[in-house]
């Protein structure tokens, strides 16, 4: 008896042969997997089903091989979650346009939930700036505030 008890379901342990092979190695190929439908098959013998990979030649990836994703760009990114981020970033500067990036962001996570398109780290990435920089500036310009009136009391008691 062997082990593991055969189940009649191939040994994963074991290479498996290509379609179009056979398990003996003396027997040549039926059929070549890597030339062009219908090329090397007998007169009448019925062309090999293989699945749709999706390339205009007819082309089939070697066995074992996963079909690959296109190279470039998977989707659109959002323009509103790009405005996001330059103007939250822009806020560095202005000082007045990271709470615009703050709402531009809001939009953007909404549209995005909408439409499924890309960009949903930089409209993330826009509201954390902006919040920061928007709840600094406000907290900067409360104690500039205080240090004003300060100043001001302390020259009007002499």
């Amino acid at each position: 008896m062997t082990y593991p008890p055969s189940s009649g379901a191939p040994d994963p342990y074991q290479p498996q042969q290509p379609y179009g092979q056979s398990n003996d190695p003396t027997t040549p190929y039926s059929h070549d997997p890597y030339a062009a439908p219908g090329a090397g098959q007998p007169a009448g013998y019925p062309p090999v089903p293989y699945p749709s990979s999706g390339d205009p030649y007819g082309q089939v990836p070697p066995y074992g091989a996963q079909p690959y994703a296109p190279y470039g760009p998977q989707g659109r990114t959002n323009p509103m979650a790009i405005a996001s981020l330059a103007c939250s970033l822009g806020g560095l500067l202005t000082c007045i346009s990271a709470p615009v990036g703050v709402v531009l962001g809001h939009i953007a996570k909404r549209q995005i939930r909408e439409t499924g398109e890309q960009g949903d780290g930089m409209a993330t990435a826009g509201l954390w700036v902006g919040y920061i920089l928007t709840v600094g500036g406000i907290l900067f310009f409360a104690v500039w505030l205080v240090v004003v009136i300060l100043a001001i009391e302390a020259g009007t008691t002499n």
